[in-house]
C-alpha cells in the first residue's frame, strides 16, 4: 500500500477527485474507485479486464514477461521439482511443506478418494453418451448432499475438510465420468498408488486386471494437473470467488467454476487443438493452413499458439513440451498422422518469422492436448482433466476470500435501454419492432 492519490477530473465537477492508489508486492499500483459511488459515478470496465476485483496472495502472473507465481515459487521450478499434491499444499497453506506435513497431507488425500456408493447410482441417469463435463457440474454440485457435517462456511476447519475432499475425489469423480461414457464398470482408487497413478487406474484399468500404471504417463499427468492448479483471477476463478461470496456451500461454488470452464473460450482450448489438427489432416495440408492464419481476411485460427495473458510466452509450455516429447518417445508415436502434424506445427512457430515476430509460440493447450491424445484420453475428457487440476486453485481462492471481510458481488451496469415509459393496453399496442432475444 501506498499513500500516493489519483487525481480525475471530470468536465460536470468543479473540483477534481482524489481517489487512493494502492501498490501490491509484484505488479502495476491500482486506482481505488470505491469513492466514485458517493460522487454520482461508476466505472465502465466490460470483462473486468482492468478492474482488481479482490486483492489476493496465491499467484501472481506477468504476462508481458513470462512470469507464473504461485505464493512467490515459479511455475517452471515447482514442475521440475514439486509434484501436484505438494502444490496444492502451498496453494492451500502458503508455504511449502516439511516432509512430515507433506506425508501428512498425501495420507488425508488418499483417505479422501473414496466417494460414496450412492453417486455410483446417480451416474446412471445421465445417458451414456452425456458430455462428460455436464456430468461433473451435476455430480460434483450434487457432494453438497453427502457432506453435510462440513459446510459451515464461517468455520476454517469445515472449509479445509471440504477443500481435501474436493481435491481427493476429483480424479474418482473425473474417472467415473468417463467409465460410464464407455461403458466399463467404475474403478475404485487404490491407496498404494499415488495421485496421478491413481488417477490412471480409475481411467484405464479394470477389474480383471492388477494396476499396470506407466510410470512417464503418470508423471505426465501428474505434470498437466500441477500446471494447470491456478491462473490468477480469470474467468472461472472470479465465478467461484463471486459464488462464494454470496455464502454459498464449497461443492456449489466449484459446480459454478467447472460450469464457466466448460465454455469453450476458457477450458475448451487443448480440444481446439486436437480438432485443429483432424481438420488440417495431413501433414501436406499444413503450408495451406499456415497460409490461412497469417491471412488476415481468412477467419482460420492456428489453436494452441499465443496467448491471451501471455504477451511472450507461456511459461508452462517449456515444461509441457519436454514432458509431451517424453511421452512419445515413451509411446513410440512419433509416426501417429496427428501427432505428425503437431510436431510440424510446433517447429513452424518456433522458427517461423511471422510466428516469432507476433509472439505466437505454442502454449500449454498445445503440449497438454497433444500428450492427452497420445496417452489415449478422448478429447471430450480434456476439460474435466483440467477441472480436476484446477480445483485446488478455485478452492484456494475461495477459502481465501472467507477469511477476510466478504461483501458479496455486485457489479454495476451502463444502461442504455428505454427511459421511463407508460404501460399501454393490449388492444391497439403496435407490433413490437424486434424480439429481444
Amino acid at each position: 500500500m501506498t499513500d500516493k492519490k489519483a487525481t480525475l477530473n471530470i468536465d460536470s465537477e468543479n473540483e477534481a477527485i482524489s481517489l487512493p492508489t494502492y501498490s501490491g508486492s509484484l505488479g502495476p499500483d491500482v486506482i481505488d474507485v470505491r469513492g466514485l459511488t458517493s460522487k454520482g459515478y461508476f466505472t465502465y470496465d466490460p470483462g473486468f479486464v482492468s478492474t482488481a476485483s479482490c486483492e489476493s496472495k496465491i499467484t501472481f502472473i506477468d504476462g508481458a514477461n513470462g512470469v507464473l507465481l504461485h505464493r512467490g515459487y515459479p511455475i517452471d521450478q515447482l514442475a521440475e521439482k514439486s509434484d501436484f499434491l505438494e502444490t496444492c499444499y502451498l496453494l492451500l497453506h502458503g508455504e511449502l511443506p516439511s516432509l512430515d506435513e507433506y506425508t501428512d497431507f498425501v495420507k488425508i488425500i488418499i483417505n479422501h478418494t473414496m466417494v460414496h456408493e450412492s453417486i455410483a447410482r446417480f451416474f446412471r441417469g445421465f445417458h451414456h453418451d452425456s458430455h462428460p463435463m455436464a456430468m461433473m457440474c451435476g455430480i460434483v454440485g450434487a457432494l453438497s448432499a453427502f457432506y453435510h457435517d462440513s459446510l459451515d462456511i464461517t468455520d476454517p476447519r469445515h472449509r479445509i475438510i471440504s477443500a481435501h475432499r474436493l481435491i481427493a475425489k476429483m480424479p474418482t469423480l473425473a474417472a467415473m465420468c468417463y467409465k460410464h461414457s464407455q461403458g466399463q464398470p467404475f474403478m475404485y482408487p487404490n491407496n498404494n498408488l499415488s495421485y496421478s497413478e491413481n488417477f490412471m487406474h480409475m481411467m484405464f484399468g479394470t477389474p480383471c486386471d492388477d494396476p499396470q500404471v506407466n510410470p512417464v504417463l503418470s508423471r505426465a499427468m501428474d505434470k498437466i494437473f500441477l500446471l494447470h492448479a491456478d491462473h490468477e483471477q480469470n474467468a472461472s476463478t472470479s465465478t467461484v470467488r463471486l459464488a462464494g461470496s454470496s455464502g454459498a456451500n464449497p461443492f456449489a461454488c466449484i459446480a459454478s467454476g467447472i460450469a464457466t470452464l466448460w465454455g469453450p473460450a476458457h477450458g475448451g482450448a487443448n480440444e481446439a487443438v486436437l480438432k485443429m489438427l483432424e481438420e488440417i489432416g495431413d501433414v501436406s495440408n499444413i503450408d495451406k493452413f499456415v497460409a490461412k492464419a497469417k491471412d488476415k481476411n481468412d477467419p482460420f485460427r492456428l489453436m494452441g499458439f499465443g496467448h491471451r495473458v501471455y504477451k511472450n510466452f507461456d511459461p508452462r509450455a517449456k515444461v509441457m513440451k519436454e514432458t509431451c516429447d517424453e511421452v512419445l518417445a515413451e509411446l513410440g508415436l512419433e509416426d501417429d498422422p496427428l501427432l505428425k502434424i503437431a510436431k510440424r506445427l510446433e517447429t513452424i512457430a518456433l522458427e517461423d518469422e511471422y510466428f516469432i515476430e507476433k509472439k505466437l509460440y505454442p502454449n500449454v493447450d498445445f503440449y497438454s492436448g497433444i500428450i492427452m491424445k497420445a496417452i489415449g484420453i478422448p478429447t471430450d475428457m480434456f476439460t474435466v482433466i483440467f477441472a480436476t487440476g484446477r480445483t485446488v486453485g478455485w478452492i484456494a481462492h475461495w477459502h481465501e476470500m472467507l477469511g477476510e471481510s466478504v461483501k458479496i458481488g455486485r457489479p454495476r451496469q451502463l444502461y442504455t435501454g428505454a427511459k421511463p415509459r407508460d404501460y399501454s393496453p393490449r388492444e391497439g399496442r403496435p407490433a413490437a419492432a424486434k424480439e429481444v432475444f
